[in-house]
């Protein structure tokens, strides 16, 4: 038999004291699981926003590369595409949602310069170019908006695995061992009333 389940007065406190704690800890997982789904349900919406804003520059992106192929020859393209930069300015820092360390993507995108002479080319260069580096953009925006969906989506399972085993399992079981303490120390508290009315009926009689 548990120690805390003898029916004692400081065993009764402590119990009590537990449940109190129990109700408050399932509060808590409650309010952070409501406040975690209600920004994965802004991330989801934000993605579908930028998928949608994706297709679309990246058919505007091909089809202005597509002209300039026509225009300027696909070996003159290809040479420009070669000069192209890599991007090496990404850098990844993390910011916390009720306790979730989530990725914030920040790179330099103010630095960039065409990788050829304005003269030589066509406007349909220009346009493949400034769509394809939008398409960058929001390629960079999406990889955060999904990563942080998916660890939210991640912590909103624990929250929730924590929450139900506070109500379902620890609560009640707390409940429980108020009640039968308290019923075992009013039991008692009535054998004790009772022998000591008898002792008392013993002493006058």
């Amino acid at each position: 038999m548990d120690n805390q389940s003898f029916p004692t007065k400081g065993n009764l406190i402590l119990a009590k004291n537990s449940l109190v704690l129990a109700r408050q800890g399932y509060e808590l997982m409650d309010k952070k699981r409501n406040i975690l789904i209600r920004e994965l349900m802004g991330l989801v919406e934000q993605a579908r926003d930028i998928q949608k804003e994706i297709r679309t520059t990246f058919q505007m992106a091909y089809e202005a590369l597509q002209k300039a192929n026509m225009e300027l020859g696909v070996n003159f393209v290809s040479d420009v595409a070669r000069n192209v930069p890599v991007e090496d300015t990404i850098e990844v820092k993390l910011r916390s949602i009720m306790g979730t360390e989530i990725p914030l993507v920040r790179y330099d995108a103010a630095t960039r310069t065409p990788a050829y002479a304005f003269y030589s080319t066509r406007e349909s260069l220009d346009i493949a170019r400034v769509s394809f580096e939008k398409v960058k953009d929001l390629t960079v925006k999406l990889s955060m908006v999904e990563n942080s969906a998916y660890l939210l989506a991640a912590n909103i399972k624990k929250a929730q695995k924590r929450a139900n085993a506070l109500q379902n399992i620890t609560i009640p079981r707390y409940e429980t061992l108020v009640k039968d303490i308290a019923n075992a120390l009013e039991e008692k508290e009535r054998e004790e009333f009772t022998r000591l009315k008898v002792i008392k009926r013993m002493h006058t009689g």
